[in-house]
């Protein structure tokens, strides 16, 4: 199996360097180093630019928008983006429901929502988890009753991801309760808007409200919003649960919290001088790079056998991507902490960081750090917890 990149290759991950110099806005560049939020607007611009370049949703098919781009050229844009850094809309469309559309849904579907995707008129949110019902997802409780021409939608979800800045969700919905649990589920899109949903932000451990509870009160949703056939909705989720898990692995964001983190420990000083001279910190800097690397080749595997009629979403080593991914996400966490040390106590809100005209407590680059470390705690949980990871990997690699 060749990894290598070719000169082609080469020349177009320069090609993408190039681009990101010349189109992104400079302000959102610095905020996403400095782990400050972007607005919804910044968002979508930056989606509108890629879209008006023909990259937004460089994966898909040709005929909807996408860019007919390699396996490995895909994997060079994506590392890019996450390097320089830049980000747009949440994944939730382009990359999670769009592909179910496309896949799955009917004609007037792919002709309306795909379109509103691309263009970032629609930003969605993702309606799986419930409070009984996480890492067992199939155990969902949501009920979507036939009346007509509509579906009767009564349940909750929960940790819905910004779901207070969404147009439209998709949902899984239990059709038939009378049958195997995995086999009476369905996909439903939901416009947001209905009258019967109630969304309620859920504050979290670093004090911002990333995700929410979203009730639905006898909501009606037409039966047209329903993709594919009923209760086949298990299969789709699978299929679309696939894709976030390949994309987790987040590779080039963890090339450039390394970066940073070398950056801030030559401004931390300790009792002897710099903290990247201290040789106990340049040894976890220095492992963790080898375990980046590590991951690195194991996704590049992963793209090289893209090619062949095993896609990506279907590779078991896409198991050992969200393992090994989220946990060098946890430790660059952890290394940030280590570089702040005693300036990781204060507690500063984005929102008192940017109203308050004190002096910052501590360098201004530390405000952001702790919180970030508390928020990655949950990338061993989400799509996917690292326990159903290693379970997918002992039957599907080891045969257990």
């Amino acid at each position: 199996m060749d990894i290598a990149f070719t000169k082609e290759e080469r020349a177009f991950r320069e090609e993408v360097r190039q681009f990101l110099r010349d189109s992104v806005p400079l302000e959102t560049r610095r905020k996403i180093i400095n782990g400050r939020t972007l607005s919804r607007d910044e968002m979508v611009a930056w989606t509108r630019i890629l879209h008006k370049k023909g990259w937004a949703v460089p994966d898909w098919p040709k005929e909807y928008g996408g860019t007919g781009w390699t396996p490995a050229q895909l994997y060079i844009f994506g590392e890019e983006l996450q390097m320089y850094p830049v980000r747009g809309l949440p994944d939730f469309g382009a990359s999670l429901v769009g592909p179910v559309i496309y896949t799955f849904g009917n004609e007037a579907q792919k002709k309306y929502y795909l379109p509103r995707i691309v263009n970032a008129d629609h930003w969605w949110c993702q309606g799986f988890s419930e409070p009984g019902a996480g890492s067992d997802l199939a155990s969902l409780k949501t009920r979507a009753i036939r009346d007509g021409d509509n579906y009767i939608v009564n349940g909750q979800k929960i940790w819905t991801t910004l779901a207070q800045f969404a147009d439209w969700i998709f949902c899984l919905v239990r059709t038939n309760p009378d049958v195997k649990k995995q086999l009476g589920i369905s996909f439903l899109l939901i416009d947001m808007k209905s009258p019967g949903i109630t969304v309620r932000p859920i504050q979290l451990i670093d004090g911002s409200y990333e995700v929410n509870e979203v009730f639905f009160d006898n909501v009606r949703v037409p039966a047209k919003n329903l993709v594919g056939e009923e209760n086949k909705g298990w299969g789709y989720a699978k299929f679309l649960l696939g894709n976030e898990r390949f994309n987790i692995a987040s590779v080039g964001s963890a090339k450039e919290r390394i970066r940073r983190v070398k950056e801030l420990a030559a401004l931390a000083c300790t009792g002897d001088g710099r903290l990247i001279d201290q040789a106990t910190f340049r040894e976890k800097v220095t492992a963790l790079e080898v375990r980046l690397k590590a991951l690195e080749i194991t996704q590049l595997r992963v793209v090289a056998n893209a090619a062949k009629p095993q896609t990506p979403t279907q590779d078991p080593a896409s198991a050992i991507l969200k393992i090994k991914g989220s946990e060098i996400q946890q430790t660059t966490a952890q290394l940030l902490m280590d570089v702040i040390g005693p300036y990781a106590l204060p507690y500063l809100s984005e929102d008192l960081i940017q109203s308050h005209n004190c002096p910052p407590i501590g360098p201004a680059w530390a405000a952001a750090i702790a919180p970030a470390y508390f928020n990655a705690r949950k990338v061993s949980i989400y799509g996917g917890s690292d326990e159903i990871q290693k379970n997918i990997i002992a039957k599907a690699i080891l045969g257990l």
